[in-house]
């Protein structure tokens, strides 16, 4: 039995069309389980105190991760390796490679949480300082645990980059969903017995499972990293130059968001879990239509610059852009005029309340109104990274993220001194008489810096590459999506009202079928239009269905991606 799981784990997928739906299908299946398990914190959790302090204690080692571990990422080390690999033929060199980089991670990275875990006293009431005592106690010993976490990833980032190479798509692909289901286990199993320690426990049974699942085959290959006394530093620092620039493009990011859970600490107790299921829930459209167009254009992008084929690349940077905006607006409107009934059905258990929905729900809302920046920034990131130019978006990025912690404080001052436009936000939004609404400075300060970045990014773009371009085919993409997505919503919102009679809407069963069917019938009129206005994108997207698109070549996105 053992000996067939080793040969399934470590079959090689050489053929596209295997590996794409290999890839597709379980990064799709990533994402499920993320939704599930958020679910099931609702549920078994609850929102309040524990969960509060659970997402909170996050945020260090989440830090730690992208901030240290990030910089071996799978995007970096291979090229060095595939190089190492290529001299004479032989293994040697990309093994000396591998066991510099892990040698140094590990020591590095261990001897960072060793400080971090002495220092977490002193760093948990700057992560929350809203936090009571009880809390910050349980936050200072549930971050230590999950110091384990980064490590874990870090080490599975790294020996990733074999799996790749040698096309093992299947346990690079399967190590994020392990990732999801020991966090799962954590919430159903553990969590009854330990409490929120329990929850710390399934992030490091995930974290570890990560990287566990790839030991099999790297070790098959015979290229799994051993410890080392002479670390070469030089090679080391070679890789470290090459990533720091995106690494603190990342860290900036995170720094921003753990600053907005610093203030939410200090709101109403469930306001850290709300905003964090929110921002989860519009990370499933970011992800599905940002990085996969920004991950597809990479590589043609890369491979253009560098035969100086500047019209190819600006072709596909255009193309690319004109996708996202088309396919962004229509799921913005649904999201907006279905915020409801996505978030109880993903959500909604009986310890979810009603109020908590309705938080929940305005704060996708707000959050999806940047699901359009968010995706171009992350395909003219990729667009300056195929070019070798790292360092503008790196400050571009790190002014958007000081401006979201800006806004935040601003917002939050502009708010408590004015409390009547607190209650015109809450008459917009259809959350009268429902406490805590002042958590929406974070989505609103979140969407601002994003917007903020995109007009940057995009000033900045235009002028390296995009001068003489005439942008009028986006503009037409752009006001025929905004038609077909005004008919979407506008469809589905009546529809809402005509199946909140049909189905049993106390059910959630009832309002899944209310969400669903409203939402394909304002799909389908949306099609309709597009189709009568001879819309190009919906005419290429018929034709790509006839041309069977799944079997195209699909490029990995990273494990930080999935």
């Amino acid at each position: 039995m053992t000996n067939r799981v080793l040969k399934f784990l470590n079959r090689e997928f050489k053929g596209i069309n295997e590996a794409a739906l290999l890839l597709g299908g379980f990064a799709f299946l990533s994402q499920i389980l993320g939704l599930i398990r958020d679910r099931m914190l609702a549920q078994i959790v609850g929102v309040g105190e524990t969960l509060d302090v659970y997402y909170a204690a996050f945020r260090i080692p989440d830090f730690l991760y992208i901030s240290i571990a990030s910089l071996a990422s799978v995007t970096v080390l291979m090229p060095f390796l595939i190089e190492k690999i290529g001299y004479g033929g032989n293994n040697i060199e990309a093994k000396k490679f591998l066991n510099n980089i892990f040698t140094a991670y590990v020591v590095f990275m261990v001897g960072i949480s060793l400080i971090i875990f002495l220092l977490m006293p002193y760093l948990a009431n700057i992560i929350a300082p809203g936090f009571n005592d009880v809390q910050i106690k349980m936050l200072i010993n549930i971050s230590r645990i999950m110091l384990l976490s980064p490590i874990f990833i870090g080490l599975s980032n790294l020996i990733g980059t074999v799996t790749q190479i040698f096309k093992n798509f299947l346990v690079f692909s399967l190590s994020p969903v392990f990732y999801n289901l020991g966090i799962i286990l954590g919430i159903i199993f553990l969590y009854r017995f330990l409490g929120i320690y329990g929850l710390g426990i399934g992030v490091i049974v995930g974290a570890f499972l990560h990287f566990i699942i790839q030991v099999p085959v790297v070790l098959k290959h015979g290229f799994f990293p051993r410890f080392i006394s002479n670390i070469d530093w030089k090679e080391v620092l070679k890789v470290v130059k090459t990533s720091l620039p995106r690494t603190l493009t990342l860290s900036s990011n995170s720094l921003a968001f753990l600053v907005l859970i610093a203030i939410a600490s200090s709101f109403e107790k469930g306001a850290i879990s709300l905003f964090t299921f929110s921002y989860n829930l519009q990370s499933v459209p970011v992800g599905i239509i940002g990085i996969s167009y920004s991950v597809a254009a990479f590589p043609i992008l890369v491979k253009s610059f560098s035969i100086k084929d500047m019209d190819n690349f600006i072709k596909h940077i255009i193309i690319a852009s004109k996708q996202i905006i088309f396919w962004s607006l229509p799921v913005m409107f649904l999201f907006i005029v279905l915020r409801a009934q996505i978030v109880r059905v993903v959500l909604g258990t009986n310890s979810f309340s009603w109020a908590d929905t309705r938080l929940t729900s305005a704060s996708v809302a707000i959050f999806v109104i940047s699901l359009i920046t968010q995706s171009l920034v992350l395909l003219f990131v990729r667009g300056y990274y195929a070019t070798g130019n790292t360092k503008k978006p790196l400050f571009i990025n790190m002014f958007s993220s000081l401006i979201i912690i800006i806004f935040a404080y601003f917002l939050m001052w502009l708010f408590s001194s004015n409390p009547y436009l607190l209650e015109v936000l809450e008459n917009l939004l259809r959350v009268e008489n429902v406490s805590g609404t002042i958590m929406f400075i974070l989505p609103i300060s979140y969407v601002l810096g994003s917007i903020i970045n995109l007009i940057l990014i995009w000033i900045s773009f235009k002028k390296d590459f995009l001068k003489d371009y005439n942008f009028k085919v986006i503009s037409k993409t752009f006001f025929d999506s905004l038609l077909g997505s005004i008919v979407i919503g506008v469809v589905s919102y009546l529809s809402l009202g005509i199946f909140d009679d049909i189905f049993d809407v106390t059910t959630g069963y009832g309002i899944f079928l209310q969400g669903f069917v409203s939402g394909s019938i304002g799909i389908l009129y949306g099609i309709f239009v597009l189709y009568l206005i001879k819309n190009r994108e919906i005419r290429d997207l018929f034709v790509a269905i006839k041309n069977k698109f799944w079997k195209n070549r699909i490029v990995a996105p990273e494990q930080i991606d999935l």
